[in-house]
């Protein structure tokens, strides 16, 4: 059985992590997984189930109990065997998230779910402790990051495209409290790995980042081959 190749794709909220990441997962046949999307999972069953946000008890059980897929080559969610990919993309549950992934425990059971999907593919994974907490040992890790301001533009478009009206200052206000949160929190804050290729992304086209990861990992892994072929990890 060939081996599984990881990697592992951080960074801030609005840096391009999930973008880049579903397309480097697109171009080298590999799964894709936004672990931000297992805490939305998570955080939509609390809000369904009337757990309270502040519950670490209940809300450690649902995350331990709960089991995430994702569907090799599209972008859907499945939570307990229902597509839950648009119900997730809400503001409320994206902010009942950001809430429920401080807690220790939430993240160790998301953590080990983590592991076992890559234990069943080669896989791009995107979020904000895989290459330092998940992953340490991932293949090829990448750091993403851009300016705050670049970030915050990023996210409104991204809402405007859903057809919200999102008001600047409430979203860079939201984004600030986010980028704080991560940083600080006591268990698997975010930080970039050692080892951790860093992309300032700024000034650079998402297809740009894209190709830009390709390279390092054709270097890492590749040996040479251009994406999109079978990559055969290096003895």
């Amino acid at each position: 059985m060939p081996r599984r190749i990881v990697i592992a794709i951080d960074g801030p909220a609005g840096a391009g992590k999930s973008t880049v990441a579903r397309r480097v997962a697109a171009r080298l046949g590999f799964v894709y997984v936004d672990t931000g999307a297992m805490y939305r999972a998570v955080g939509l069953w609390a809000m369904r189930a009337g757990v309270k946000l502040d519950d670490v008890h209940k809300l450690e059980q649902l995350a331990a109990a709960a089991r995430i897929e994702f569907e090799a080559g599209s972008t859907r969610v499945f939570l307990n065997g229902e597509d839950v990919t648009e119900a997730i993309r809400t503001p409320e549950v994206a902010s009942a998230a950001s809430k429920i992934s401080v807690y220790g425990g939430v993240r160790r059971a998301l953590v080990a779910e983590q592991r076992r999907l890559a234990r069943d593919a080669s896989v791009v994974m995107e979020g904000r402790d895989i290459g330092t907490v998940v992953f340490p040992e991932a293949d090829v890790k990448i750091f993403l990051d851009a300016a705050p301001q670049t970030r915050a533009e990023r996210r409104l478009r991204e809402l405007r495209e859903r057809g919200r009206q999102p008001v600047a200052e409430q979203v860079i206000a939201e984004m600030e409290e986010r980028d704080q949160r991560d940083r600080s929190r006591a268990e698997a804050p975010l930080l970039q790995a050692p080892d951790a290729v860093y992309l300032d992304t700024t000034a650079l086209s998402i297809e740009e980042v894209v190709e830009a990861v390709l390279r390092i990992v054709r270097q890492r892994i590749g040996n040479g081959q251009e994406p999109g072929q079978a990559i055969t990890p290096q003895p």
